[in-house]
Protein backbone atom coordinates (compact mmCIF):
# COMPACT_ATOMS: atom_id res chain seq x y z
CA UNK A 1 0.00 0.00 0.00
CA UNK A 2 1.10 3.54 -1.08
CA UNK A 3 2.08 5.73 2.09
CA UNK A 4 -0.45 8.21 0.66
CA UNK A 5 -3.19 5.35 0.70
CA UNK A 6 -2.99 5.53 4.64
CA UNK A 7 -5.87 6.36 6.65
CA UNK A 8 -5.03 9.46 8.70
CA UNK A 9 -3.18 8.68 12.14
CA UNK A 10 -5.23 10.91 14.45
CA UNK A 11 -8.38 8.57 13.20
CA UNK A 12 -5.97 5.27 13.97
CA UNK A 13 -5.79 6.56 17.00
CA UNK A 14 -9.27 7.30 17.79
CA UNK A 15 -10.01 3.70 17.91
CA UNK A 16 -7.76 3.44 20.81
CA UNK A 17 -9.22 1.08 23.74
CA UNK A 18 -7.84 1.70 27.20
CA UNK A 19 -7.06 -1.78 29.21
CA UNK A 20 -7.30 0.37 32.71
CA UNK A 21 -10.87 1.09 33.95
CA UNK A 22 -9.86 3.39 36.37
CA UNK A 23 -8.10 5.89 33.22
CA UNK A 24 -8.83 9.40 33.93
CA UNK A 25 -10.16 11.58 30.72
CA UNK A 26 -7.05 13.87 30.71
CA UNK A 27 -4.81 10.71 30.79
CA UNK A 28 -6.86 9.24 27.45
CA UNK A 29 -7.47 12.25 25.99
CA UNK A 30 -3.33 12.51 25.94
CA UNK A 31 -2.62 9.30 25.67
CA UNK A 32 -4.66 9.30 22.08
CA UNK A 33 -2.90 12.34 21.03
CA UNK A 34 0.65 10.51 21.83
CA UNK A 35 -1.00 7.46 19.70
CA UNK A 36 -1.44 9.36 16.94
CA UNK A 37 2.14 10.66 17.15
CA UNK A 38 3.32 6.95 17.56
CA UNK A 39 1.53 6.15 14.70
CA UNK A 40 2.92 9.08 12.29
CA UNK A 41 6.49 8.75 13.43
CA UNK A 42 6.23 4.60 12.66
CA UNK A 43 4.99 5.83 9.20
CA UNK A 44 8.13 8.21 8.96
CA UNK A 45 10.58 5.29 10.28
CA UNK A 46 9.10 3.23 7.69
CA UNK A 47 9.70 5.65 4.48
CA UNK A 48 13.33 5.63 6.24
CA UNK A 49 14.33 2.73 5.86
CA UNK A 50 12.51 2.30 1.97
CA UNK A 51 14.60 5.32 1.67
CA UNK A 52 18.10 3.54 2.88
CA UNK A 53 17.22 0.71 0.80
CA UNK A 54 16.85 2.75 -2.51
CA UNK A 55 20.10 4.24 -1.93
CA UNK A 56 22.35 4.50 -5.02
CA UNK A 57 25.22 1.89 -5.01
CA UNK A 58 28.30 2.78 -2.31
CA UNK A 59 31.75 3.28 -2.99
CA UNK A 60 33.60 -0.14 -3.81
CA UNK A 61 35.84 -1.36 -1.47
CA UNK A 62 38.87 -1.59 -3.17
CA UNK A 63 41.73 -2.08 -0.24
CA UNK A 64 42.40 -5.70 0.47
CA UNK A 65 41.54 -5.23 4.40
CA UNK A 66 42.32 -8.51 6.82
CA UNK A 67 41.19 -10.36 9.69
CA UNK A 68 41.46 -13.02 11.83
CA UNK A 69 38.60 -14.85 12.57
CA UNK A 70 38.24 -17.32 15.50
CA UNK A 71 40.48 -20.61 13.65
CA UNK A 72 43.42 -18.10 13.64
CA UNK A 73 42.85 -18.22 10.05
CA UNK A 74 43.61 -15.11 8.14
CA UNK A 75 40.93 -13.84 5.94
CA UNK A 76 39.63 -10.70 3.48
CA UNK A 77 36.57 -8.43 3.65
CA UNK A 78 34.56 -10.72 1.13
CA UNK A 79 35.33 -14.08 3.07
CA UNK A 80 33.49 -12.82 6.45
CA UNK A 81 30.29 -13.18 4.29
CA UNK A 82 30.40 -16.61 4.59
CA UNK A 83 27.25 -17.80 2.11
CA UNK A 84 25.67 -14.01 2.02
CA UNK A 85 25.50 -11.12 0.17
CA UNK A 86 25.07 -8.67 3.03
CA UNK A 87 27.68 -8.62 5.77
CA UNK A 88 26.74 -6.51 9.12
CA UNK A 89 29.66 -5.48 11.18
CA UNK A 90 30.29 -3.27 14.06
CA UNK A 91 33.40 -2.42 15.50
CA UNK A 92 33.86 -2.07 18.77
CA UNK A 93 36.02 -0.26 20.92
CA UNK A 94 38.36 -3.28 22.65
CA UNK A 95 41.84 -2.57 21.91
CA UNK A 96 44.89 -4.36 23.09
CA UNK A 97 45.24 -0.93 24.77
CA UNK A 98 42.28 -1.44 27.03
CA UNK A 99 41.94 -3.75 30.26
CA UNK A 100 38.24 -3.53 29.65
CA UNK A 101 35.99 -2.89 26.41
CA UNK A 102 33.73 0.62 26.18
CA UNK A 103 30.88 -0.59 28.37
CA UNK A 104 28.56 1.67 25.52
CA UNK A 105 29.67 -0.98 22.64
CA UNK A 106 29.60 -3.56 25.68
CA UNK A 107 25.56 -2.69 26.06
CA UNK A 108 24.89 -2.70 22.12
CA UNK A 109 26.73 -5.98 21.69
CA UNK A 110 24.81 -7.65 24.55
CA UNK A 111 21.68 -6.85 23.32
CA UNK A 112 22.60 -7.86 19.54
CA UNK A 113 24.08 -11.11 20.84
CA UNK A 114 20.06 -11.43 22.01
CA UNK A 115 19.34 -11.05 18.17
CA UNK A 116 22.56 -12.91 16.61
CA UNK A 117 21.12 -16.18 15.97
CA UNK A 118 17.86 -14.63 14.24
CA UNK A 119 19.89 -12.23 12.43
CA UNK A 120 22.70 -14.56 11.00
CA UNK A 121 19.35 -15.85 8.98
CA UNK A 122 19.49 -13.58 7.20
CA UNK A 123 22.92 -11.64 6.77
CA UNK A 124 26.38 -12.59 7.96
CA UNK A 125 27.05 -10.51 11.10
CA UNK A 126 30.57 -9.90 12.22
CA UNK A 127 32.01 -7.87 15.32
CA UNK A 128 35.37 -6.38 14.70
CA UNK A 129 38.03 -5.42 17.16
CA UNK A 130 42.16 -4.89 17.24
CA UNK A 131 42.25 -7.43 20.22
CA UNK A 132 42.58 -10.69 19.13
CA UNK A 133 39.79 -12.77 19.00
CA UNK A 134 40.56 -15.19 21.79
CA UNK A 135 40.62 -12.24 24.21
CA UNK A 136 37.20 -11.15 22.55
CA UNK A 137 35.50 -14.23 23.25
CA UNK A 138 36.85 -14.51 26.98
CA UNK A 139 34.80 -11.30 27.41
CA UNK A 140 31.67 -12.67 25.61
CA UNK A 141 31.65 -15.67 27.76
CA UNK A 142 32.48 -13.60 30.27
CA UNK A 143 29.05 -11.98 29.51
CA UNK A 144 27.49 -14.93 28.21
CA UNK A 145 27.39 -14.00 24.70
CA UNK A 146 26.62 -17.37 22.58
CA UNK A 147 25.97 -15.90 19.33
CA UNK A 148 28.21 -13.59 17.60
CA UNK A 149 31.00 -13.91 15.75
CA UNK A 150 34.44 -11.87 16.02
CA UNK A 151 37.33 -11.17 14.20
CA UNK A 152 40.55 -9.05 14.75
CA UNK A 153 41.84 -6.48 12.49
CA UNK A 154 45.07 -7.25 10.93
CA UNK A 155 46.85 -4.09 11.64
CA UNK A 156 44.80 -0.65 11.90
CA UNK A 157 44.44 0.16 8.19
CA UNK A 158 40.97 -0.90 8.21
CA UNK A 159 40.19 1.42 11.39
CA UNK A 160 42.23 3.81 10.32
CA UNK A 161 39.98 4.52 6.76
CA UNK A 162 37.05 4.51 8.74
CA UNK A 163 38.06 6.98 10.97
CA UNK A 164 38.03 4.72 13.56
CA UNK A 165 41.17 5.43 15.47
CA UNK A 166 43.23 8.10 15.33
CA UNK A 167 46.83 8.82 15.79
CA UNK A 168 46.60 9.16 19.75
CA UNK A 169 44.79 5.88 19.69
CA UNK A 170 41.81 6.84 20.46
CA UNK A 171 39.26 4.16 19.28
CA UNK A 172 35.72 5.02 18.27
CA UNK A 173 32.53 2.26 17.65
CA UNK A 174 31.48 1.95 13.59
CA UNK A 175 28.29 0.09 12.70
CA UNK A 176 29.02 -0.33 8.59
CA UNK A 177 26.59 -2.53 6.17
CA UNK A 178 28.17 -3.86 3.06
CA UNK A 179 27.15 -5.59 -0.26
CA UNK A 180 29.06 -8.38 -2.06
CA UNK A 181 28.24 -8.98 -6.09
CA UNK A 182 30.56 -11.45 -7.04
CA UNK A 183 33.91 -10.52 -6.44
CA UNK A 184 33.04 -6.97 -5.64
CA UNK A 185 32.14 -5.50 -2.39
CA UNK A 186 30.71 -2.25 -1.77
CA UNK A 187 29.37 -0.03 1.59
CA UNK A 188 25.99 -0.01 1.84
CA UNK A 189 25.13 1.78 4.26
CA UNK A 190 27.31 3.44 6.64
CA UNK A 191 26.63 5.26 10.21
CA UNK A 192 28.13 8.24 9.84
CA UNK A 193 25.99 10.76 12.27
CA UNK A 194 28.96 13.49 13.35
CA UNK A 195 29.25 14.82 17.00
CA UNK A 196 28.02 17.90 15.25
CA UNK A 197 24.89 16.63 14.62
CA UNK A 198 24.01 16.15 18.37
CA UNK A 199 20.95 18.70 19.56
CA UNK A 200 21.57 19.95 22.66
CA UNK A 201 21.47 17.85 25.92
CA UNK A 202 21.36 14.53 23.78
CA UNK A 203 24.56 12.11 22.40
CA UNK A 204 24.90 12.40 18.26
CA UNK A 205 22.86 9.19 18.13
CA UNK A 206 21.35 7.82 15.07
CA UNK A 207 18.15 8.42 13.24
CA UNK A 208 16.96 5.01 14.11
CA UNK A 209 18.62 3.67 17.54
CA UNK A 210 19.25 0.66 17.39
CA UNK A 211 20.82 -0.10 21.10
CA UNK A 212 17.45 -1.84 23.21
CA UNK A 213 18.78 -0.30 26.24
CA UNK A 214 17.51 3.32 24.77
CA UNK A 215 14.44 2.25 23.21
CA UNK A 216 13.09 0.96 26.61
CA UNK A 217 14.52 3.53 28.51
CA UNK A 218 12.54 6.34 27.04
CA UNK A 219 9.50 4.69 27.36
CA UNK A 220 9.77 5.66 30.83
CA UNK A 221 9.04 8.95 32.89
CA UNK A 222 12.72 9.98 33.43
CA UNK A 223 14.17 8.61 30.01
CA UNK A 224 17.25 7.90 29.22
CA UNK A 225 18.47 10.91 31.43
CA UNK A 226 21.36 13.12 30.92
CA UNK A 227 24.47 12.21 32.60
CA UNK A 228 23.35 8.06 32.80
CA UNK A 229 25.53 5.62 31.12
CA UNK A 230 26.10 1.96 31.46
CA UNK A 231 28.76 0.47 33.27
CA UNK A 232 30.43 -2.82 33.02
CA UNK A 233 29.79 -4.00 36.75
CA UNK A 234 27.32 -3.04 38.89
Amino acid sequence: MHMSELKPAKDLAAKRVSRFQNEAQDYAEARTALLAKEIEVRRHLTRLAEQRRRLPPGPVVQKDYRFKDENGSEVGLADLFGDHDTLVTYFWMFGPQRDRPCPMCTNFIGGANGNGADVKQRVAFKIIGRSPVERQQRFATERGWRDLDFVQTVGDEYPRDLGLLNDKGDEYPGFTVYQKNGDEVRVFYNAEMPAEAADPGQDPRGAVDIAPLWNILDMTPAGRGTDWYPKLNY
